[in-house]
């Protein structure tokens, strides 16, 4: 066939909708197959349909967006093993990351499938921000878009898979079908990952009755429920023992902020990467829950698929702290109390001021308790020059509660430990927060516990002799007492291996710099890096400090470089794209 043929050819079939396609279809199969079918076909397409041999299976292969948000590369995993198996069935898949997503396309999409995970404190992945915010800040309107949601997260967190959970009310919100129920998946996700899958393409690819009424388009079936399905065993563990914990700030600071090392005989992460840790409760909190209710301590009970003494579970497994506004709800149902509170407040006090009435209702309190959920603590060791050991850096957090003081439940819990404690622990990788090539320079923004990852990163570097400029931004109060591993940083300084190093301390000479300030006083040099190809990381508190950050970095840009707000944050925003600017905040 000539070329110019087949182009007219492309460009008249593009044009066609869903139904003329059908129609050409069969047209084209009852020229193939001999039929005479000009004429009164011709003004009935459906005539087409019922003429074909295969009137009862002609379905068109649609397109599919499979579109993924992650942190920690799992969803790309899936989203792109759907992709493929999609293809080998004839689909044509879009595979996109939600960070690189256009979301001016919503309107257009027909089947849009999703796979994205939770962090943190129930918020979306760092890459699907953009996307989460635009569509809970913009009113679509999305009737003719089939859609489903795989949500990945971690159940031991009370806000698991909110992220995921969140997008399908919106998708639903805005008139959009579900092609298939939503689906929750825990840190073992293979299964019901699987099983989410095959599900939408068995119903994408069923072949669809036709009829002079209906063109034969694939529709979407009503949903169903997913069936139930075992999860497999838990994320790796691993079991450390305290070798060391220390208080690294001086006397008279405000701070304790304490480091910890762990010896094991093997385990892997990278820098970057963080450890998971489950804290016990306290001691005295557990045995005054058992005296207030009396209950048998050494009793057998069933928690979260798990068998324990009731002490046991009290003190390893349930969490008792700042329980959350729906279980205080439940617990006003089991005790028959309609006004308490719907305020965070702990178990104890909830005892103490609505006491239960039996042992049963106790026991029924304990099944609408929500499990720890493990803290994560960026890694401040170097797999490379730390060999056998992990360490982290933790701020023992203090607060006052009336005229009580009071501290975080894992800070303390830590901070307590001593020498020669076994501590299980997890790895909880970091995929969007890792070194460059060792050729590489990088500028390091981290003030107080935000320093734990750059000690790692520059012991890595000088481990691996590492060729790359190191410039390293720290902050804290006072430089007598705050500078958390000074001796290590100067040692750094004096030997090259750390290139730069700018101090931000706020209580020293009545002059109050952070570490914005002292980034915008080496605005300059700063620019230069960033031309030079550095790499950005910033660690650390995330409403207050890496906001302010943020906004130094872009003040930078725009100044040295020429440039209004907006082409700033343009030039900044694609810094992130290629992965040169990261962060690890929380």
């Amino acid at each position: 066939m000539e070329l110019a043929r087949i182009k007219q050819l492309q460009e008249w079939l593009t044009a066609l909708t869903n139904e003329e396609l059908v129609w050409a279809h069969g047209f084209a199969q009852g020229l193939l197959s001999g039929n005479s079918v000009q004429g009164a076909a011709i003004h009935n397409p459906s005539e087409i349909v019922k003429q074909s041999p295969q009137n009862q299976s002609i379905a068109l292969k649609p397109k599919i967006t499979i579109a993924y948000g992650t942190e920690t590369g799992n969803a790309k995993k899936i989203a792109t093993d759907f992709a493929a198996k999609a293809k080998k069935q004839g689909l044509v898949p879009k595979l996109i990351g939600l960070d690189q997503y256009k979301l001016a396309d919503l309107p257009k999409e027909i089947y849009f499938f999703i796979v994205i995970s939770t962090q943190g404190d129930g918020e979306p992945p760092v890459a699907a921000k953009q996307f989460y915010d635009y569509i809970h800040q913009t009113p679509l309107h999305l009737p003719q878009t089939h859609f489903s949601v795989l949500a990945l997260g971690d159940s031991s967190y009370p806000l698991y898979c909110q992220t995921g959970e969140d997008i399908d009310k919106q998708f639903s919100s805005f008139g959009a079908q579900r092609f298939t129920p939503l689906v929750k998946c825990d840190v073992d996700y293979d299964i019901e990952a699987n099983v989410w899958v095959e599900q939408i393409l068995q119903k994408i690819t069923a072949p669809v009755e036709t009829s002079a009424a209906t063109p034969n388009v694939v529709l979407p079936i009503a949903d169903t429920v997913a069936p139930s399905i075992k999860k497999s065993t838990g994320k790796k563990n691993y079991t450390g023992t305290v070798v060391t914990n220390i208080n690294l700030n001086g006397k008279g600071s405000h701070f304790a902020t304490h480091h910890l090392e762990l010896a094991l005989e093997e385990v892997e992460y990278l820098p970057g990467d963080s450890i998971g840790i489950v804290p016990e409760n306290p001691d005295s909190i557990v045995d005054a829950i058992i005296e207030l209710t009396g209950i048998n301590p050494e009793k057998q009970l069933d928690f979260k698929k798990e068998t324990g003494t009731v002490r046991e579970l009290l003190l390893k497994k349930i969490n008792i702290h700042y329980l959350l506004e729906s279980t205080i709800k439940k617990y006003a149902a089991i005790v028959g109390v309609t006004d308490i509170p719907a305020t965070r407040v702990n178990l104890i006090d909830l005892l103490r001021s609505y006491p239960v009435s039996s042992l049963e209702q106790f026991e029924a309190v304990i099944g609408i308790l929500n499990a720890i959920p493990p803290r994560l603590y960026t890694i401040a060791s170097s797999p490379t020059a730390h060999t056998g050991e992990v360490h982290i850096t933790v701020l023992k957090e203090a607060f006052q509660l009336g005229n009580t003081e009071h501290f975080g439940l894992c800070s303390a819990y830590l901070a307590n430990l001593n020498a020669g404690t076994n501590l299980p622990f997890f790895v909880q990788p970091n995929k969007r927060f890792r070194l460059p090539a060792t050729d590489k320079d990088i500028i390091m923004i981290g003030p107080g516990t935000g320093i734990a990852p750059f000690r790692s990163f520059i012991a890595e570097r000088d481990a691996v002799g590492a060729s790359g400029r190191n410039w390293l931004f720290f902050g804290g109060e006072q430089f007598t007492t705050d500078f958390l591993y000074q001796t290590e940083w100067q040692n750094w300084h004096s030997m090259g291996v750390l290139t730069k190093i700018s101090l931000a301390f706020n209580k020293n000479n009545g002059f109050k710099p952070f570490v914005q300030d002292k980034i915008v006083e080496q605005a300059s040099e700063l620019f230069e890096w960033i031309l030079a190809g550095a790499y950005i990381y910033v660690c650390g508190e995330k409403a207050v400090m890496s906001v302010a950050v943020e906004k130094a970095i872009v003040q930078v840009i725009e100044e040295q470089g020429g440039m209004n707000n907006e082409d700033a944050r343009k030039l900044l925003h694609e810094l992130e794209h290629q992965g040169r600017y990261e962060k690890d905040v929380y």
